[in-house]
C-alpha cells in the first residue's frame, strides 16, 4: 500500500516515525511537510502545494492548523489517493464542521474518509475502503496479547499498535509487573510516553481528548488480561 502522510510539525513527524518503523514492509510512506506559519483561509493551495504529489492509495492529513483540512481535497487531487484518514487529537486542527466539509466534498469525488477522535480509536469497523481497513489492521485502536507467570505479566506482544508508536512503550513498562497493577500502569505509562493529544476538555465525549486515548490503552491490557485468563469479553 501506497500513503501519504502530510504533517507539519513534532505530532506528525512521530507518527511518521512510528508507521515506518513499524508498519509492514511492504508499504510505501511518502511524507509531505507543510511550514508552520499558514493563513487562517486558503483559497489558493498552490503556493502550499507542489503541482503533484507522490500518487498513492491512501492520505493520512495530520496538520495542525485549519488550513491543511481545507486543502485535503486538494491533496487528494494531485496524489491520486482514493481513501482519507484525517484524524483529530486536537479539535482547533480539524473542527468537526470542517471535517464534515471536507467528507462531503470527498464523497462526491468518489473517495472515503474516516475522522477517527482520537487517531488512537481507529477501527477495522469504521470503513469499507480496503486500504482504510488495511491500515487499521495495524495501527489505531490498541491490541495486546499478554501472557502470565503466575500472578505476574511475563510478556505482552502488541497486535496492533497506536500510530504514535505508544503502545510499545506501554507494552515494554508492563513486563514483569502484578496482574492487579497492569491497568492502572497502562494509563499512567501512555502519559509518560507523552500522549501529544490535547488536554482540553472535549464536548462530544465530556473528557479530554488525552484521556480518551489513555481508555484505549486500558481497554487494551483489560482486554489481553481476560483473553489470556479465558475469560470471554463482552
Amino acid at each position: 500500500m501506497r500513503i501519504l502522510i502530510a504533517i507539519q510539525g513534532t505530532y506528525g513527524q512521530r507518527m511518521v516515525d512510528a508507521i515506518e518503523n513499524y508498519g509492514p514492509a511492504d508499504w510505501q510512506v511518502h511524507t509531505y511537510k507543510f511550514p508552520t506559519a499558514l493563513p487562517a483561509i486558503i483559497d489558493d493551495p498552490d503556493p502550499f502545494l507542489p503541482r503533484e504529489l507522490p500518487q498513492v492509495d491512501l492520505l493520512i492529513s495530520l496538520g495542525e492548523h485549519q488550513g491543511i483540512a481545507q486543502m485535503i481535497p486538494d491533496m487528494v487531487n494531485r496524489s491520486t489517493a482514493t481513501a482519507v484518514i484525517a484524524p483529530a487529537d486536537n479539535r482547533t486542527w480539524l473542527l468537526p464542521g470542517l471535517a464534515k466539509q471536507a467528507k462531503t466534498k470527498l464523497e462526491r469525488m468518489g473517495v472515503d474518509m474516516v475522522y477517527p477522535v482520537p487517531f488512537c480509536s481507529l477501527a477495522e469497523k469504521d470503513s469499507q475502503n480496503p486500504h482504510i481497513r488495511e491500515f487499521a489492521r495495524h495501527f489505531g485502536r490498541p491490541e495486546l496479547e499478554i501472557d502470565f507467570d503466575l500472578e505476574h505479566i511475563r510478556d505482552v506482544r502488541v497486535l496492533k499498535d497506536a500510530p504514535c508508536g505508544s503502545t510499545r512503550y506501554v507494552a515494554e513498562g508492563l513486563a514483569g509487573i502484578w496482574e492487579r497493577d497492569a491497568v492502572e500502569k497502562s494509563g499512567l505509562l501512555h502519559h509518560q510516553y507523552p500522549c501529544l493529544a490535547t488536554m482540553v476538555k472535549d464536548q462530544e465525549f465530556d473528557d479530554t481528548l488525552m484521556h480518551r486515548a489513555g481508555l484505549m490503552a486500558k481497554l487494551a491490557v483489560e482486554k489481553g488480561k481476560k483473553e489470556a485468563r479465558g475469560i470471554k469479553s463482552n
